[in-house]
């Protein structure tokens, strides 16, 4: 994979953050750097005026008001990241804390933070390294992302932990790792310990990658419908492009069903059961609720997250790590992807009828002797069951902290981390319906492309009709779908 390259703070968009997070070296250009140390001189010359700055010569949060001696202020930024690591257990994975670490970068780019060049130097290492902050994924209660990111804070400065490629989920001493590869901890400078706790570059970072993974879904979902439209011999009036008068993303969507219908016979009814011919409108719906994450995201990415920010020459106190637009994003996303899941195990369903697809009952080998694909459809009834449960907003629910001067939160990360579980049920019911698919194609002996993504799937399904434990090849279908089967780009719409 090729390095990404940015010359400029904007050149780290949504795209640069995904290729970093799966694996691209990141290189930030001379005269960006020479730029960092130009503003960071400034922001020094500021802080030596003397007037009191947030979370730097004062404390944070209730304690904002207390002003700090100087000996105090030289040990504060370090500090910071130390009581405010208050979490444990399940950390975000390499991946994620990849893009975390993009997203952090990204942000110290701007003008507004005034960090150093060796700060954003040490990030780039890290992550040249595979040096991962271990950063929690619950346990979130505070405005904004303080508490993660003290933990990707005390990565840096040797306080907290990474971490461990050599055990799932496990972690160890930064301190350790840093010594291992002959970096000694970071040494915070003014307004960087602060700088490192601001902002919302873990939820940004996470609503990348799940954005990504609902095009994913967007486009296999695709290819799974179109399969069982074939299966049902369904009417494709409903696909016609006539029905997308003025609306270009379903017009889209409709038009990349199509093509994944194989010609074939005249249709077996006149209208198709209802899961089939709404799937388009849910479609674009999840189209359109992913494009508006996106463009939330690029606004985190590139707008004022810090606090206090370096505008026009002084401080600014700001809201930038509010997060609620991801937050309700995420939200909005994730009911999408349940209305997806909704009509996939209806679909399913439809497909174990003979009266509407002219195979023989639950879809069964040896009707009566053999169950067929019905408890198939009953795993993916309880997986729709685990989303419902899981449904309800995640950006609601304020509750106030730090003695009433943190009286709201968006929880942002917590709506994302809710999305990425949302996104793995969403393919165990997606893999369940392909399963069905993929049997009545062989039950029906019908021809498929040998070329096409059904024989792909084919593939990794045990051979035969008859019945088996019907969960490995669930989970086999699940590791296909994660893989990218179905989707050309990994961006629908």
């Amino acid at each position: 994979m090729g390095d990404v390259v940015v010359r400029a703070a904007d050149d780290l968009d949504r795209r640069a953050l995904l290729a970093v997070a799966d694996g691209a070296r990141l290189t930030i250009g001379d005269e960006l750097r020479e730029a960092l140390r130009s503003r960071r001189a400034e922001v020094l010359a500021a802080l030596e005026s003397g007037g009191p700055v947030y979370g730097v010569t004062t404390g944070m949060g209730a304690a904002s008001e207390i002003r700090l001696t100087a000996a105090e202020q030289a040990q504060h930024q370090e500090n910071l990241m130390l009581a405010r690591a208050v979490g444990h257990g399940e950390w975000l994975g390499a991946r994620e804390t990849r893009a975390v670490l993009v997203a952090r970068i990204g942000t110290f780019l701007l003008g507004d933070v005034g960090v150093s060049a060796e700060l954003v130097d040490r990030l780039v290492e890290m992550l040249d390294r595979d040096i991962l902050p271990a950063i929690p994924r619950s346990g979130i209660g505070a405005a904004g992302e303080i508490i993660p990111l003290a933990h990707l804070g005390g990565a840096v400065t040797g306080s907290g932990e990474v971490l461990d490629p050599g055990s799932a989920g496990g972690s160890f001493s930064a301190a350790t790792a840093l010594a291992a590869v002959g970096l000694a901890p970071f040494a915070l400078g003014p307004k960087e310990g602060v700088a490192m706790l601001e902002g919302v570059p873990v939820t940004t970072a996470l609503a990348a990658l799940r954005s990504a993974d609902a095009r994913m879904v967007a486009e296999q979902t695709t290819v799974v419908v179109a399969g069982a439209l074939g299966v049902i011999g369904a009417s494709l009036d409903t696909f016609s492009p006539e029905v997308a008068r003025g609306d270009d993303v379903l017009a889209r969507v409709l038009a990349a069903i199509r093509s994944r219908v194989r010609d074939g016979a005249a249709p077996r009814a006149l209208q198709a059961p209802l899961s089939f011919r709404v799937v388009g409108s849910a479609l674009a719906h999840l189209v359109r609720a992913t494009d508006a994450l996106d463009a939330a995201i690029e606004r985190s990415l590139t707008g004022v997250t810090d606090s206090p920010a370096y505008l026009g020459g002084r401080f600014v106190g700001t809201a930038g790590f509010d997060g609620f637009e991801l937050a309700a994003d995420l939200d909005a996303l994730r009911v999408a992807l349940v209305h997806l899941a909704e009509l996939s195990v209806a679909r399913l369903h439809r497909l174990l009828d003979d009266r509407v697809t002219g195979l023989a009952r639950q879809l069964s080998a040896h009707p009566g002797a053999h169950a067929g694909m019905v408890v198939v459809h009953k795993h993916a009834v309880g997986v729709v069951h685990e989303l419902h449960r899981r449904a309800a907003p995640v950006s609601i629910g304020a509750r106030e902290t730090s003695l009433g001067q943190e009286d709201v939160q968006s929880h942002s990360v917590a709506a994302a981390v809710e999305a990425a579980h949302a996104i793995v049920l969403v393919r165990d019911v997606i893999a369940s319906e392909l399963l069905a698919v993929v049997h009545a194609v062989r039950l029906s002996g019908a021809d498929t492309d040998p070329d096409g993504p059904l024989a792909a799937a084919d593939a990794v399904v045990a051979d035969g009709v008859v019945d088996r434990p019907f969960g490995r090849d669930i989970a086999a279908l699940t590791r296909l779908l994660a893989s990218g089967w179905g989707s050309d780009s990994g961006e629908a719409g």
